[in-house]
């Protein structure tokens, strides 16, 4: 951070991006950022190279929690090859809150006083409440919750009041929801994200598929009911609303906050970056996906999510009638943790996914296009099929580029 920049968490260079593009920055936690939150990508593929990256350059970076011991090779060698039992649930669940404390520090290094540093913890992980804790206790600038209303979150970071918690929801009811509880526990969100379930990718914020095309997760339609309830309450200026979900340029973002909202979200542009913690195999596949590669489906967690449709995928799909049909309560997990609070699979739940997804997005973050989950948000990237750097991609989204700029 440079005191003397006339935004002092954004570098110069960014800086001069944001006075051209036109946009507003994005006020947060008492710092004018960049309008671009990257979005949290698990299992490991915003970790802190990429998260540090898109900080360094002033925007928001974030981290995912979920099982970043498989970026540190000490941790793998001291629990990847345990037997399912108490032991190795302690000390697995340790291990990830060991790779977390790593991740957090090794992210402020990269970015240097700049921007914003966040984890994402999905409500629905077991090691939820750990996961929370131990990013506060190492001094993230901001936890994000989504996959499942976080009501005790202000409570898990009573002692934490300069933390921004923000919880990610998809429509006004949740926001009302989620404020008025809030509100009871004399803590208000310091921003919410917005994200539309049919086109973000990974976990998605509707009850079931049938819902992803429901109008009221609109952004014309949420983003103005939301504004309207928060002003009503007396507390418009003090949430701002972040839009999340098939954001790709200039205009997308422009044409969002022309609707109310203070800045928007990415993911899959920034998972294709070279700072991505992905391995190059992951950032091809994303790349390369068409829509009419892109699948919606009902994941382990009992929502329906989006994700390319690789050779694994397919299969599943194929056979998921007949794996529905032998769905019992008695135990099929094959892991050594409790990876979900609620899964599927181990707690033999019908109309919910029959898969091992942590064996899958393992495998996707290793590259292996026959095995891996690869999620995608939907949308047209940035850069085509090429890969770029996080610094080309903001830079692209802030200057109303709209040729296709050469390798």
């Amino acid at each position: 951070m440079n005191p003397a920049l006339p935004f002092p968490h954004i570098p110069l260079s960014s800086t001069a991006w944001l006075a051209r593009s036109g946009l507003r920055p994005l006020m947060l936690a008492g710092r004018s950022l960049l309008p671009i939150v990257q979005g949290g990508m698990g299992i490991g593929v915003s970790a802190h190279r990429l998260a540090g990256s898109v900080a360094a350059l002033g925007g928001v970076g974030t981290l995912s929690s979920v099982d970043l011991r498989r970026h540190h090779a000490d941790l793998m060698e001291a629990t990847g090859h345990l037997e399912a039992g108490d032991a190795a649930k302690t000390a697995i669940n340790a291990a990830n809150l060991e790779a977390l404390r790593r991740e957090i520090r090794a992210a402020r290094e990269l970015a240097q006083g700049f921007g914003l540093l966040a984890v994402n913890v999905m409500r629905a992980v077991g090691e939820y409440a750990a996961s929370v804790t131990t990013a506060l206790q190492e001094g993230i600038d901001a936890v994000v919750v989504g996959a499942g209303l976080p009501l005790d979150l202000p409570d898990l970071a009573q002692d934490h009041p300069q933390t921004a918690l923000i919880p990610i929801l998809s429509d006004a009811r949740g926001v009302q929801l989620i404020v008025k509880k809030w509100e009871r526990k004399k803590r208000l969100p310091d921003a919410i994200v917005i994200e539309h379930p049919r086109l973000a990718g990974g976990h998605l914020g509707a009850a079931k598929i049938a819902d992803l095309n429901d109008p009221r997760f609109d952004f014309e339609n949420v983003i103005p009911q939301s504004r309207e309830f928060l002003r009503s309450a007396g507390i418009e200026q003090e949430i701002p609303l972040i839009a999340a979900g098939g954001i790709r340029t200039h205009a997308d973002i422009a044409r969002l906050q022309s609707l109310g909202a203070a800045g928007v979200q990415l993911g899959t542009p920034f998972a294709v970056t070279l700072e991505s913690d992905a391995h190059p195999e992951f950032k091809r596949v994303l790349a390369e996906a068409t829509p009419e590669d892109l699948v919606e489906f009902t994941s382990v967690a009992g929502l329906p999510a989006r994700a390319v449709a690789t050779p694994w995928l397919k299969a599943y799909l194929k056979i998921e009638h007949k794996l529905q049909a032998v769905v019992h309560h008695k135990t099929r997990c094959t892991k050594s943790f409790d990876c979900l609070a609620q899964c599927g699979l181990r707690d033999g739940l019908p109309g919910w996914g029959q898969f091992c997804i942590d064996n899958q997005l393992a495998a996707a973050l290793r590259g292996d296009v026959k095995k891996g989950l690869f999620f995608s948000g939907s949308g047209a990237l940035p850069f085509g099929a090429q890969i770029r750097s996080a610094r080309e991609l903001v830079e692209r989204l802030l200057t109303r580029q709209e040729t296709l700029a050469p390798a």
